[in-house]
Parts: C-alpha cells; structure tokens; sequence
C-alpha cells in the first residue's frame, strides 16, 4: 500500500450547513445514497461529520430530527488526513481511532472523503 489517500478518495463531496436540521440531513443523506456527510460551516471550515448511525441514535433516543440541528449530533473535530498521507498510515488512523469516516484537505480547503467502505472497495474490485 504505498499508494496515497487521494487515490481513494471521492472528490465530489456532498455537504451539510451547521444549521441544516437532521431531517434535512437525512434527506440528503438518501436522496446522494450516502452513510455520513461532512458539516461544513460558511468559511469552509470542517466542523464535523454525520453518519447513519448518528441518526439512527437520535431517532432511537426520541430526538425531534425537524428541531435538531447538524451541530448538535455532528462528531466534532474529524480525523484530517492531507491528500499525500499513505494509504497504511491513514488505515492505521481509522483502526487506531475507531472511526469509519476521513476527510481529505489541504490545509482549510476540503479535498475529499474516504470511508472504511472505500478501503474495502480495493479488495473486491
């Protein structure tokens, strides 16, 4: 694997507003096909990421998703890996931290996403 993260990554990233409630997540969510999404505020900053499973946690605890907003359940402060990382160090990343999602920047400017499903991809492919 000597190969660099950019070669996974998908460079089409769909995006979320802070602001955007979960129903609206959710509706972005199915509409794209997608499992997680980046929160990304008006600066372009990355504040974080939603997942499915994000969701589904606030539906089973009785959370209203048409008042919650993507700030108050999005996992803050997401692992950041630069477009030239080692595909085995960001693999080392993700099972070291537990985490199923990665964004890819150059310093502030988003670049990409990968997920541990992308990881998976290179096998069966």
């Amino acid at each position: 694997m000597s190969q660099t993260i950019s070669s996974l990554m998908h460079r089409d990233v769909t995006r979320v507003d802070p602001d955007d409630t979960l129903q609206a997540v959710e509706a972005t969510l199915a509409d794209k096909g997608l499992s997680w999404v980046p929160v990304i505020d008006a600066s372009g900053v990355v504040m974080g990421v939603i997942s499915s499973t994000d969701l589904l946690r606030a539906h089973a605890g009785g959370k209203a998703t048409s008042k919650l907003r993507a700030w108050q359940l999005c996992t803050y402060k997401p692992v950041t890996v630069s477009p030239d990382a080692a595909l085995a160090e960001v693999a080392r990343l993700m099972t070291e931290g537990h985490i199923h999602h990665v964004v890819v920047a150059e310093g502030q400017q988003i670049r990409g996403v990968v997920s541990s499903l992308d990881f998976v991809r290179t096998f069966v492919t």
